[in-house]
């Protein structure tokens, strides 16, 4: 019996250690997402000039290095962002675009424009995230790309993978928002 709740509290702690901290952050080494679980890819530390704004984390299905991997990767995908501090949620769409806009040629705008416009609506309806809230923008290859604010769907669910490859490329993308956390979810850095 001692033996029993021994090996439940070496799981337990296992399970404890293996969250990464990012800014005093704790995200899950794993997550399930569907009927998949998905391991932490890579997380890190979003600043805007010297203000620590959000902490964002990258699960996968399996481990990737490169962009490339990444948007190669078949199944369900994860963008987890955790707010350092209070944001309207319109400062958060317009980083969004502006990413998208800087990582997607002329073509790709005009062919995702409608679908970005739904995204957009799915997170202005959050209206203000406050310091704390985790926000995800989710992959699920039979229903599209899903919004969450705290674990409640956020607006319709949004098709085609083109959409979801194009707002990844926001931080993993040529001109990505930051090179530091672009390595940093391609876990490449600590």
């Amino acid at each position: 019996m001692r033996l029993g709740r021994f090996a439940v509290l070496l799981v337990s702690m296992s399970a404890t250690a293996s969250a990464k901290d990012v800014a005093g952050i704790k995200l899950d080494e794993r997550t399930n997402l569907g009927t998949s679980e998905l391991v932490l890819n890579g997380a890190g530390l979003r600043k805007k000039v010297f203000f620590k704004v959000y902490v964002a984390g990258l699960y996968l299905t399996e481990k990737r290095k490169s962009p490339a991997e990444v948007f190669a990767l078949p199944g369900p995908k994860r963008a987890s962002i955790t707010l350092l501090r209070t944001l309207p949620a319109q400062e958060l769409v317009a980083a969004l675009k502006d990413g998208i806009l800087d990582n997607s040629s002329p073509e790709e705008q005009q062919v995702l424009k409608d679908r970005v416009d739904g995204l957009e609506a799915n997170l202005l309806s959050i209206q203000q995230g406050k310091k704390g809230d985790v926000i995800t923008v989710d992959w699920l290859p039979d229903v599209g790309t899903v919004v969450t604010l705290n674990g409640e769907v956020r607006g319709q669910s949004i098709a085609g993978y083109d959409l979801y490859r194009a707002l990844l490329r926001v931080w993993l993308g040529e001109r990505p928002t930051s090179v530091g956390l672009k390595k940093a979810l391609l876990g490449q850095a600590e």
